[in-house]
């Protein structure tokens, strides 16, 4: 079998505001007392792994597990603002129970071209994955037949789980991405990518 490069790709533990549905984007809110813990947790799952390299969104929500991988393997955290969220603009921080009061057209306007439609102030989802996938690709380059870790955002991990399976980005939310979790993904030589688990 070819040789590959495994990714850890994982999500943020549980941040702050959790319960009521939110963009976040690019505002960097802090994680919960259970979302550093769900983060130790992450470290001493993939203790055992021989992993080359830690890489992580710059934001703080994702730095705080990345220094939780890397600290068990003698690594410093790689950050990588392109692997930043989706920059949401002007709706940054409120509830979509604001956003459809507040914005109802402009609601109605991303649910009808959620991959093209940008939010004042913000970036579409098209321009998200434009600035991903460079970066992950480069990553996924650098580190033939090595086994890496990636923290990343729910935007973020769609975006590259996606691709991994060839999907278009107009599935974006038919993919799960929970607080914490942890995707395994294959990426071999011969440009084939397989995912291994999703969401666990």
């Amino acid at each position: 079998m070819a040789k590959h490069t495994r990714l850890y790709l994982l999500r943020h533990g549980q941040v702050e505001g959790f319960g009521n549905k939110r963009y976040n984007g690019q505002a960097d809110v802090a994680l919960t007392p259970l979302g550093q813990e769900q983060s130790q947790a992450l470290g001493e799952r993939l203790a055992d792994r021989p992993l080359a390299a830690v890489y992580t969104s710059d934001l703080s929500r994702c730095a705080y597990a990345a220094r939780c991988l890397a600290a068990p393997q003698g690594l410093q955290p790689i950050p990588l603002a392109e692997m930043r969220e989706l920059h949401i603009g002007e709706w940054e921080g409120r509830t979509w129970q604001e956003l459809q009061e507040i914005y109802p057209e402009q609601w109605r306007a991303r649910l009808k071209d959620l991959v093209n439609y940008r939010v004042p102030g913000g970036e579409s989802l098209a321009e998200m994955a434009a600035r991903v996938r460079p970066a992950l690709e480069e990553i996924i380059s650098r580190h033939r037949g090595e086994e890496i870790a990636l923290v990343g955002h729910g935007g973020v991990n769609r975006v590259i789980l996606l691709d991994a399976i060839g999907a278009p980005l107009t599935r974006m939310f038919a993919i799960e991405q929970d607080y914490a979790c942890l995707n395994i993904l294959d990426y071999f030589v011969d440009g084939n990518t397989v995912v291994k688990l999703l969401n666990g």
